[in-house]
């Protein structure tokens, strides 16, 4: 091989193994913008709590609207105490909570060292902050197992959305029973989640009008509940007397017992409730 062939030879497989490696960073920068090419997992706290040390950074995204912002864990034993990165983090946080600090609970997924996790979170600002970030405090991240400080037990409403960001909310929702059912209904309404709402209800003419109702509710709180001793193994149709206490958006507050209708097409089918014996209750005398 003469110089000029042996130095074109040379050219063109430097040219080549730019070409492949320039493609292969490329391709791994791509994996780290777009999370969604990976499997969200729900893992239990006892194992997050050492993947996410204190003082480590991560990155939430909102199961809902895709938007996301940097965080740091600062701190908590039965759950993750975090805070924003930055003032430009808060915004984002405050964004997805439509500019109001809230309470409410909203699936998330965790992102950290290309692992996505399930979790949820609250939006409200409380006890103490370190972080020049403009947020006057901390929030909690939920994982499956976490506990509140409070309660010391794991929080349903914080479950539900975890399993909401892993995709095992239908599935969990085929095994839990009348009683749980109307729990998570209950979940639904204080979170201002028509999604969870529609998985625990049946279809209706009358959805619209039921929608309108529900949204005067700011808050439904189950007061007392029959007990289940009187469900049989074959029943397709049950009544459940609640004593609940609901609050709507004038802060009126009413306290009654609502009658609920829960069903079932067939034996191995999931229990619903009926959502127009439902109206006619919320809508009925006080």
């Amino acid at each position: 091989m003469n110089n000029n062939l042996f130095y074109k030879t040379f050219v063109v497989i430097l040219m080549l193994t730019f070409t492949v490696n320039y493609h292969i960073k490329a391709v791994e920068q791509e994996n780290n913008n777009l999370p969604v090419d990976f499997n969200i997992n729900i893992i239990p706290w006892q194992e997050v709590k050492d993947i996410i040390p204190n003082k480590t950074k991560f990155t939430i995204i909102d199961f809902e609207t895709g938007l996301s912002f940097n965080v740091q864990r600062r701190a908590g034993k039965s759950h993750a105490d975090v805070q924003p990165l930055t003032k430009r983090d808060t915004q984002t946080m405050k964004e997805i909570y439509n500019n109001s600090w809230s309470w409410n609970r909203r699936a998330i997924i965790v992102k950290i060292n290309n692992q996505l996790i399930a979790a949820s979170m609250h939006g409200m600002p409380h006890g103490a902050g370190a972080l020049n970030n403009g947020f006057p405090g901390h929030f909690c991240v939920h994982f499956i197992g976490s506990k509140t400080h409070k309660s010391g037990k794991e929080d349903l409403s914080h479950k539900i959305m975890i399993l909401k960001s892993g995709n095992m909310l239908n599935d969990y929702l085929t095994k839990v029973n009348p009683k749980e059912l109307i729990q998570i209904f209950a979940v639904g309404i204080n979170q201002e989640d028509d999604y969870l709402l529609d998985l625990t209800l049946t279809q209706s003419e009358n959805q619209q009008e039921f929608n309108k109702l529900v949204e005067d509710i700011t808050r439904i709180d189950i007061n007392e509940m029959e007990l289940e001793s009187q469900i049989r193994k074959n029943d397709l149709l049950v009544n459940i007397p609640v004593i609940v206490k609901i609050t709507t958006k004038e802060n009126r507050i009413v306290k009654k017992t609502i009658q609920f209708t829960i069903q079932k097409t067939g034996l191995t089918d999931r229990w619903l409730i009926n959502r127009d014996s439902l109206y006619e209750e919320f809508n009925g005398r006080e």
